[in-house]
């Protein structure tokens, strides 16, 4: 911002420079009009323009061309011209040289004051705001992520009615699994924007996450509402995709999300749907509706059977867990100021390095411990971090009382560091076998105190 304030002043300089101009010329102007109107001998000419007209006259009465009537009515119209012509060069007395100058000082001040306010009304102090905070938090680790998360939070309490704010904004809560907050974001995007398809398409999916995977009325009231704008709209098709799979509709969901890789542009989110085809049809197969496997198959496009084909030699990555609570932590939990029924468990995968926003969430209670689950691309906040992209992860398992997926003290947590992701193709090694299948031991033992 200080360069900017610094470029609008190097503007405004050379403007008021020219406005100062003329009164720093005022008094050589004023001495020049001066010297003008005293020697002006314009009045003198008009004299002696009347004297020779007058004159003639006298000379064609002496010859008797003229009556003593047409002289007197000659005098009388020369005298009349006279008096014209000297009424005309009458000049109001000049004023002083310093007359007017707090005007050029008024004016200057009204310029740059009306140049700043017109900056603030209609440029982009907002929008360059915006790009420092970006540039100044770079993310390249967890810390970083919520340093940007919590930059971009004070721009946009500073300027809320700025959209892209907005629209940076949202996508960090998303990633970082703070769906309430992004949902947040989102609908204030939506009010300065407009009910725009994508964006409702957006609000409906972080909606669908945030009830568990479920299509609530409140999430197909917004799903109607994009289909009825926009029947082709891929995110909306892909949350349909997602929970006709869970629902075990399986060509359902391979026709929702064949129909969602045409409409988006991220190779990342198409790869990711395929993905979730591949999975359909190995379920489908398992269950025994082998012809409608095969005849989905083969009405698979040719790109997306060669990306299918390239996705199964790549195996999709998994990983099986049993999360338990340490019984040393047990009374902890009780003293909690929530019931285990009410205390919110995240079970969260982060890449090792710590570039990427969480891999997979889970979240469900802490009555429901101990519990086995398994992580995959399903369980992706968003198609751009998914498990699949990573080679080692950490694990978190943290109950929470606040239900809020960021640490917070009192919170009882566990952790396993470098946990390597194991993917369907290493069953083609019979110990890459064994060792996928063997649950990783995931023990919440410790409290969170700062």
């Amino acid at each position: 911002m200080i360069l900017l304030w610094l470029a609008i002043a190097v503007l405004l300089i050379p403007a008021g420079w020219l406005l100062l101009l003329p009164l720093r010329r005022a008094r050589r102007v004023h001495a020049d009009q001066q010297a003008f109107e005293d020697n002006d001998s314009l009045g003198a000419e008009n004299v002696r323009v009347y004297r020779r007209r007058l004159a003639s006259l006298e000379r064609g009465h002496a010859r008797g061309e003229l009556d003593d009537t047409a002289l007197a009515e000659g005098r009388v119209e020369l005298e009349r011209s006279l008096l014209e012509d000297a009424e005309s060069l009458k000049r109001s007395p000049l004023k002083a040289a310093s007359s007017g100058r707090v005007l050029v000082p008024v004016l200057l001040v009204a310029m740059v004051a009306g140049s700043l306010y017109w900056y603030q009304r209609e440029g982009a102090s907002g929008d360059l705001a915006l790009a420092q905070a970006i540039a100044a938090t770079p993310i390249h680790d967890a810390a970083s992520f919520e340093a940007r998360i919590a930059r971009l939070r004070a721009e946009a309490e500073a300027q809320p009615d700025n959209a892209k704010v907005w629209m940076a904004l949202f996508p960090l809560y998303r990633d970082a699994g703070r769906l309430d907050e992004a949902m947040q974001s989102l609908e204030a995007l939506i009010a300065l924007e407009g009910r725009v398809p994508a964006l409702i398409a957006q609000l409906a999916q972080l909606k669908f996450f945030a009830a568990q995977r479920t299509l609530t009325d409140e999430v197909q009231t917004l799903v109607d509402e994009v289909l009825a704008a926009d029947p082709r709209q891929p995110t909306v098709l892909g949350l349909l995709g997602i929970e006709a799979f869970d629902q075990a509709r399986y060509p359902e969901a391979i026709d929702y999300w064949r129909k969602a890789i045409a409409g988006f542009e991220n190779p990342d989110a198409a790869k990711a749907l395929r993905e979730g085809i591949k999975a359909a049809r190995q379920r489908m197969a398992s269950a025994g509706d082998v012809d409608a496997s095969v005849a989905l198959a083969n009405s698979v496009a040719p790109d997306q059977g060669a990306a299918a084909d390239q996705d199964s030699k790549e195996g999709a990555a998994r990983l099986t867990l049993k999360v338990s609570l340490d019984p040393t932590l047990e009374a902890q939990l009780a003293a909690l100021p929530v019931s285990a029924e009410a205390a919110t468990l995240f079970i969260v995968a982060r890449d090792g390095e710590g570039k990427l926003p969480p891999l997979a969430v889970v979240r469900t209670t802490a009555d429901k411990l101990p519990l086995t689950l398994t992580l995959s691309d399903d369980n992706a906040m968003a198609p751009m971090a998914r498990l699949s992209m990573a080679e080692r992860v950490t694990l978190v398992a943290r109950i929470s009382a606040s239900g809020q997926p960021t640490a917070q003290p009192g919170d009882l947590e566990g952790k396993l560091e470098n946990v390597i992701v194991t993917r369907s193709a290493d069953a083609d090694d019979e110990k890459g076998a064994d060792a996928s299948q063997a649950p990783l031991a995931l023990r919440i033992d410790h409290r969170i105190t700062q």
